[in-house]
């Protein structure tokens, strides 16, 4: 653990310092270049409004990705059990990352409104595409020796799938998986800009609004503090469940 974070711990403790003495030397106005104690300070001042409006924003991420996995999970399971919906599906899961989510989610607010809804198919939009394709693909690349032995011995499709295919991508899934997991809350964020009552992304707006750089930037910390969390998290997941990967891969 400290070889692999050691280097970019340094590396973000020399950025800080810089970032420190930039603000203080420069002498440039706390409303354009607050420094990162400041920062820390005014966050820790205004802690509580800042968890009032991290829940919400974390609420809507799970919600979003929980609905984003079960979509993903169930598009890549139908396309492999069907090469004529991969033909189908492809082009279409394709052009949907090509659709401008910043048009989109102002459209979603007319036609749903200000709840929940409309946030969590912002989310979903922004996160369904990598895992689907990481479960297609890594389906796909299953060892065919294994698949061939299953159905040599009678095995049933279903059966194929449970028992080769499944483990076989879970590897392509994970990965796919900590990919998707830090856009869903960039993309809750954004669904709040767009129409939200509470979460960092209203709390930054209205921060903004107000010139206050500074709570602007702990609301941009505490937003990375739970992206790494949410990604550190799969790792675990990933050890829970698939412990015959780590213990070939050491």
């Amino acid at each position: 653990m400290t070889r692999r974070l050691g280097p970019a711990l340094l590396l973000v403790g020399l950025l800080l310092v810089t970032w420190q003495l930039a603000a203080v030397v420069s002498g440039v106005a706390p409303q354009v270049l607050p420094s990162p104690l400041r920062v820390l300070e005014q966050g820790w001042v205004f802690r509580e409004a800042l968890w009032a409006n991290t829940l919400p924003t974390v609420q809507v991420t799970v919600i979003g990705f929980t609905v984003s996995l079960a979509v993903a999970w169930a598009i890549a399971v139908a396309v492999d059990f069907s090469p004529w919906l991969r033909s189908a599906l492809m082009p279409l899961l394709v052009a949907s990352q090509t659709l401008p989510v910043i048009a989109i989610a102002p459209l979603l607010i007319i036609w749903f409104g200000f709840g929940l809804l409309p946030k969590v198919l912002v989310i979903a939009l922004v996160t369904f595409f990598p895992v689907a394709v990481g479960l297609i693909e890594g389906f796909a690349a299953t060892d065919r020796s294994a698949t061939a032995l299953l159905r040599s011995m009678g095995a049933s499709r279903w059966q194929r799938f449970r028992y080769v295919r499944l483990p076989g991508a879970m590897p392509s899934f994970f990965t796919s998986l900590r990919i998707a997991v830090t856009y869903a809350v960039t993309g809750a964020i954004f669904a709040e800009y767009v129409g939200a009552r509470a979460g960092l992304g209203i709390f930054m707006q209205l921060q903004r609004n107000q010139f206050r750089t500074d709570l602007v930037l702990a609301a941009v910390g505490v937003t990375a503090a739970v992206s790494v969390a949410l990604f550190g998290l799969t790792f675990l997941v990933q050890r829970l469940v698939t412990p015959w990967y780590r213990g070939d891969h050491r």
